[in-house]
């Protein structure tokens, strides 16, 4: 019979230790160390892995079919285009976010629709049969507001026994199963408690090996901690196939699903939402939404284009600057990154001559999109300048670049699908930076102004001539 012994496992990052430690040597978290009982099994278990076959043999990787994961059709296009183009057979999905961001609305409406074709199983470790039941009759309503019925194939349990859910799982046979949430499933075998770093690494082990040994597809929503990680350990993420993240302010309408990690399909791809009476509700075209409330020829607004994975995204965005009462003026980004604020300050002060020493300086990316790639540096500045120096940023004007130290501008990515982007919402002129090497002509039809540095640029951008 194996020996029992006790370590303890830190809560966030998983690293494991003979003796308790207040502070975790591997993730610096202090008291997050936990004890746990451990039992070594007798026999090692023979598991299956993603061929599902039960030997293994060196094979030939012209010899083997790609039939094998055709993708299933999900109705929702938003979630599709995030997962790649459709659900992949067999593959376990993990979906984070903030508390009430609207995992569990998703997930249901998702379920809903794949049940009306094939059988789904959701099981809530959270709530009751009849407040999932009221949340569906919610969500069933078409665009004019008329109930629909609830399809057939949907089947609900209420269980936390993940033996439990398995056996349920064999008997129902779905091709789908929905689990809310990871955190509040666990072993009966293992003695410490639902949620802790040992209980969620197997149970999510379990089911990676049902969905790679059955070809059913596995959806998991994971809490996340007070700084916006799933909660769990760091290894929950590399068990999974994809992991998206549901963002967003609970105070606004605008929801983002975004990939990070995708075995199947495009990473940083992002899928957008609205959240509305009948549920989330998918926005086909994101550029316009944001731009619906952007009122024209106003000081301190700018228009950048940035990429969200594959797809070009037209954001405002709003500098302020006003005069401090403090002796240290303030830096208060929302939705930018704060160190590409602090640098195109600096540029600004250093290199155009803008006096922001003693201004605070306020940026705003309006529907709560967050900007973490430089191609918005030069809308930041832009932005900043405006509103510092009370003159508006011409109208039909978006601007694509990244901020240099030296004041110059550098040229980003993608620059094709950007440009067209812009023209096919009415914009007439995009300043961009000046391309040093090759002429080729650019795939869109709009004017492109094409500038060295940031000076040049922010003198083109503004509606009267200094």
């Amino acid at each position: 019979m194996a020996k029992t012994y006790t370590q303890y496992v830190c809560q966030q990052c998983g690293y494991t230790s003979p003796r308790y430690l207040g502070r975790c040597p591997s993730c610096n978290a202090w008291n997050s160390m936990v004890e746990e009982t451990v039992t070594p099994p007798s026999k090692q278990k023979q598991r299956t892995v993603r061929g599902l076959i039960g030997k293994s043999e060196p094979i030939k990787l012209s010899e083997i079919k790609e039939d094998g994961d055709e993708r299933i059709h999900l109705p929702i296009g938003e979630f599709a285009r995030v997962l790649g183009g459709g659900i992949v057979p067999g593959s376990i999905v993990l979906i984070g976010g903030d508390p009430g961001i609207g995992k569990s609305t998703l997930l249901l409406q998702a379920a809903m629709e794949l049940s009306k074709k094939e059988r789904v199983l959701y099981v809530s470790g959270e709530e009751s049969e009849r407040q999932i039941k009221m949340r569906a009759v919610r969500l069933l309503r078409d665009s004019k507001g008329e109930k629909l019925s609830i399809p057939e194939k949907l089947y609900l349990v209420t269980e936390t026994n993940l033996d439990v859910i398995l056996a349920h799982i064999q008997s129902l046979k779905p091709e789908f199963i929905v689990l809310d949430s990871i955190q509040t499933t666990y072993l009966p075998q293992m003695e410490s408690s639902a949620g802790s770093v040992s209980q969620v690494r197997e149970c999510a082990s379990r089911l990676r090996e049902l969905a790679k040994s059955s070809g059913i597809s596995v959806f998991i929503i994971g809490h996340v901690t007070k700084v916006g990680t799933i909660a769990g350990p760091r290894v929950l993420e590399h068990i999974v196939d994809t992991v998206l993240y549901l963002e967003g302010d609970r105070f606004q309408a605008y929801r983002l699903l975004r990939s990070v990690k995708n075995r199947f399909g495009p990473t940083s791809e992002v899928g957008v939402f609205e959240m509305q009476d009948r549920g989330m509700v998918e926005v086909k075209n994101p550029s316009e939404a944001f731009l619906a409330e952007r009122v024209v020829n106003s000081p301190g607004s700018a228009i950048a284009v940035t990429m969200e994975g594959t797809r070009p995204l037209l954001v405002e965005i709003q500098g302020l600057t006003s005069s401090t009462t403090f002796g240290n003026p303030r830096r208060t980004p929302n939705g930018v990154d704060f160190n590409r604020l602090l640098l195109t300050v600096a540029v600004l002060s250093r290199r155009v001559g803008v006096r922001l020493a003693d201004q605070d300086i306020f940026v705003n990316v309006i529907g709560g999109l967050k900007i973490s790639e430089p191609a918005a540096d030069l809308a930041i500045a832009a932005a900043i300048t405006s509103s510092m120096r009370d003159i508006p940023v011409r109208a039909d004007t978006a601007l694509i670049g990244e901020v240099g130290l030296s004041g110059e501008l550098r040229m980003v990515g993608q620059m094709d699908a950007r440009l067209r982007e812009a023209a096919n919402l009415g914009f007439k002129r995009v300043i961009v930076p000046k391309r040093l090497r090759g002429k080729r002509a650019w795939k869109a039809d709009i004017r492109v102004v094409e500038v060295r540095s940031l000076r040049d640029a922010i003198k083109q951008a503004m509606l009267e001539k200094e």
